[in-house]
């Protein structure tokens, strides 16, 4: 095996998929492009690795909500995009030709042209290392769009696309919970 330099260790580890998080500030809607989340065991909490660096930041403390959106990988540019740019100056929404749709519990918006929403509601925010703890309260598919492959960074500017399904629910049934 070759040695990796350790500023490089957590390409091996980024997750995804790449989401985009909605914000409301209580003026303007916004989004952020983040790609590293996490799942919190079977339950709907997730976390997000964000901080004053980015924009909504400020909206999600305040508020303690967001929507965790779910690109797909016919919407890289734009993904992309809206990470290269800042809710400070710039609609995203309109830049990117994005559509807000109101959720039912929290008001940052969902975004129609992604796979999937989740409204949030931020139950922590571990300072030390900038992890946002969020619960799902409310979650939405579209069913209909054809694509459904999503994103997954890579960390150095190139990304990772889903590929084909592999089934193994029968040889892990005793570990995955009911209604799964």
């Amino acid at each position: 095996m070759r040695q990796l330099k350790l500023s490089k260790a957590f390409t091996l580890m980024e997750s995804g998929p790449v989401v985009l998080v909605t914000t409301h500030d209580g003026k303007k809607d916004n989004i952020m492009t983040i790609s590293w989340t996490m799942v919190n065991d079977f339950t709907p909490v997730f976390a997000i690795t964000t901080g004053a660096w980015n924009h909504s930041f400020a909206a999600l403390r305040k508020n303690r909500e967001c929507v965790i959106a779910i690109p797909t990988v016919d919407m890289l540019d734009k993904v992309v995009g809206i990470g290269m740019c800042s809710g400070t100056d710039t609609d995203k929404f309109a830049r990117f030709k994005l559509t807000p749709v109101q959720g039912k519990v929290v008001r940052a918006p969902l975004i129609k042209e992604c796979l999937a929403n989740m409204e949030c509601k931020v139950i922590d925010i571990v300072k030390k290392h900038n992890i946002v703890v969020l619960e799902a309260v409310a979650a939405y598919v579209d069913t209909a769009r054809k694509e459904k492959r999503t994103l997954h960074a890579v960390g150095n500017g190139t990304f990772i696309v889903d590929g084909r399904k592999i089934d193994r629910r029968k040889m892990m049934a005793a570990k995955i919970p009911s209604g799964a």
